[in-house]
């Protein structure tokens, strides 16, 4: 992740304001229509608790669904449909295109999925649904979502993202699948390089995560699908924070869409505890491993601003003794999928990431979020805390503020509107570890240059990649290598030249 500059942080901001505030006069009529909802809301208490319990007791059926999705989702133990879910669905279902805005963490998935799955069963064909995500992780998430709740159907779907191979991806797509779940980049590859391939049958376009699908990131990408996408067609957008700039909007091509809205701001769920913790920068490293210390038996996920720092990090842990995993951008994708399962399967208590994980994916024993850097974006912030306290569940989010990170923090609070507590921690205590986390420091130095330098010499650092796994082979790796011995090399030689003159 590059560093930006002031300029461009003053930009950024204008535009989270433009975002979050939709100008004064927006602001005094939402203000004026509250006002009003309060005192009719006031007048009818006791409806409103009968209509909200009503609204709890919801089952699948009521919402309209087909009986075999409503097993499905009895199957994987979803007793009743959440509050995105019971807006989303029966407005979906109707055949309207769908604005859907709801907290991390509160089954935006299922409210896209379903309504796709119930039109398939009543009119099946092939490339019936294409979703777009910002992330590859994501996308494999969905895909998993998508035939679990389809496994009664014989649903097929592929999942089509960078860094895998793009002949077999290739395949999967010529058998014509009912569902595509891709990101746009790789999607324009296969629609320029591959023949016979086109979405003119899509009848579904969902855009997971859509304010950062519709960001200028993606523009060029997301023009190519949209051209060669049809104009009859569903449109579903969803996010936890979602763009209120028209212009960009109107680039999904929406037909009198529905906004379903179960969150009203930007904001997170009541479930999860958030802090604060103001502390200088040169010790930052310190602070991590005494709060890593104190809540020891959690699960943890470490946000980094970039993809050395998240590598440093987890080579320091590890030193340390914690069972720390990066997982970044810069990793091969195998190898991030790898990183994730591991973390996943509880065989690493500590993922160490960029903001490469910091949509959507769901792994539900995240305990602590911690933000070791600051993110750059005031909304990166919900979702990085997003991925705890989900689905009913209780969590921890402490972000780290140094001197130079006040005004970005200060964004923060602006997006929440609220101060965050403060994070308690005893000084002499901290202090206490300066010497082994000091070492530990010089340690990862130590292999972060051995790491790039048998990266280079092995000719594999193209692109100034740092493409290397979580296992514990590359920690201190050259060290325990076992050169091989000069007659061991010289016979070597000589063989070589035996078949050498026989042939």
């Amino acid at each position: 992740m590059s560093e930006t500059s002031e300029d461009e942080q003053e930009l950024q901001s204008n535009d989270d304001e433009e975002e979050f505030s939709g100008g004064e006069e927006t602001n005094n009529e939402i203000d004026d229509a509250n006002n009003k909802e309060a005192d009719a809301s006031s007048d009818s208490d006791e409806e409103g608790e009968a209509t909200a319990n009503q609204e709890e007791k919801l089952t699948w059926e009521q919402l309209g669904l087909n009986e075999t999705l409503c097993k499905a989702c009895e199957e994987l133990k979803w007793k009743q449909p959440s509050k995105i879910q019971r807006e989303a669905i029966p407005v979906a279902l109707e055949g309207k295109d769908v604005i859907g805005l709801a907290e991390t963490g509160s089954g935006k998935t299922a409210a896209f999925a379903l309504p796709i799955l119930h039109a398939l069963l009543e009119n099946p064909q092939r490339y019936f649904a294409l979703v777009l995500t910002p992330t590859r992780e994501l996308a494999f998430q969905i895909g998993e979502q998508f035939e679990a709740l389809g496994s009664g159907i014989g649903i097929k779907c592929c999942v089509v993202v960078g860094g895998m191979d793009m002949v077999a991806q290739g395949l999967q797509l010529a058998k014509k699948p009912h569902v595509i779940i891709a990101t746009p980049g790789r999607l324009v590859d296969h629609l320029e390089n591959m023949k016979g391939f086109n979405l003119k049958a899509i009848k579904y376009l969902v855009m997971d995560e859509a304010d950062r699908i519709l960001n200028m990131d993606f523009e060029v990408e997301l023009d190519k699908i949209l051209k060669v996408l049809p104009r009859e067609r569903r449109t579903f957008l969803f996010s936890a924070t979602m763009t209120k700039k028209v212009k960009k909007l109107q680039r999904a091509s929406l037909k009198d869409p529905v906004k379903v809205e179960v969150s009203n701001k930007y904001q997170t769920v009541d479930q999860l505890q958030q802090y604060y913790l103001f502390i200088p920068v040169k010790y930052k490293d310190v602070y991590l491993v005494h709060i890593l210390n104190e809540l020891a038996g959690n699960s943890f996920m470490i946000f980094c601003s970039t993809c050395n720092n998240a590598v440093k990090t987890a080579l320091m842990l590890r030193s340390l003794g914690f069972a720390a995993i990066p997982l970044h951008g810069q990793m091969s994708q195998n190898k991030r999928l790898a990183a994730l399962n591991k973390f996943k399967s509880k065989n690493r208590s500590i993922l160490i990431s960029t903001d490469v994980a910091s949509r959507g994916l769901d792994i539900p024993h995240v305990d602590v979020v911690l933000n070791f850097d600051i993110p750059t974006h005031s909304k990166d912030y919900i979702h990085r805390v997003g991925r705890t306290a989900r689905a009913g569940r209780s969590g921890k989010a402490i972000t780290i503020v140094s001197q130079y990170d006040i005004e970005l923090y200060q964004r923060i609070e602006h997006l929440l509107g609220k101060q965050l507590p403060l994070y308690k921690c005893e000084e002499d205590e901290v202090m206490a570890l300066q010497e082994r986390v000091a070492e530990a420091q010089r340690t990862a130095k130590l292999e972060l240059k051995d790491l790039e330098e048998s990266k280079a010499s092995r000719g594999r650092g193209k692109r100034g990649t740092m493409d290397h796994d979580d296992s514990e082979n590359f920690t201190g790796a050259r060290k325990r290598m076992k050169p091989m011995g000069g007659s061991q090399k010289m016979t070597g030689k000589k063989n070589w030249n035996k078949s050498k003159t026989r042939k």
